[in-house]
């Protein structure tokens, strides 16, 4: 056996959609149509963001062979031995962003003015796992690397 339904006046109002909800609603398709009208005037800037630099404006990298190496010692768990593979000598600096610092020291560790001769390989001691190691030179593009 069915129930009868209930024809109270307190059901029919429940059934009504509250003042609340309603603007609710309406300011959620106020933005809906807003983005989509407004959405397409970020495009091109978007894409003018996302263009490739001209030849002549890129950065040749660094002529530097990377290869981090594991030792013993007082040298640190890890070393970065850089073989510069240019027929000149480069001037580089490098900052290492260690991974492990004691509170009461820098996070960074800066190396100036270092040159790396033509053949010849610079290394860096004192590394840890996870140090961010960036080299940098005058005319070229950082080298960014992380210690395995």
């Amino acid at each position: 056996m069915i129930p009868a339904p209930n024809n109270s006046p307190q059901t029919m109002t429940s059934l009504k959609a509250s003042p609340s909800r309603i603007s609710t609603k309406r300011a959620a398709a106020v933005l809906l149509g807003l983005a989509f009208v407004l959405g397409p005037i970020g495009i091109p800037a978007a894409r003018a963001a996302d263009a490739t630099p001209a030849a002549s404006d890129k950065v040749p990298s660094l002529p530097l062979t990377p290869a981090f190496a594991k030792v013993d010692g007082d040298n640190g768990p890890y070393v970065l031995n850089l073989k510069n593979i240019s027929t000149d000598s480069i001037k580089v600096n490098a900052k290492i962003l260690l991974s492990v610092a004691f509170h009461a020291e820098s996070r960074a560790r800066t190396i100036t003015a270092h040159v790396i001769e033509a053949g010849q390989v610079w290394t860096i001691t004192g590394l840890a796992a996870d140090d961010k190691v960036t080299i940098t030179a005058d005319g070229f593009a950082p080298l960014q690397l992380t210690v395995p």
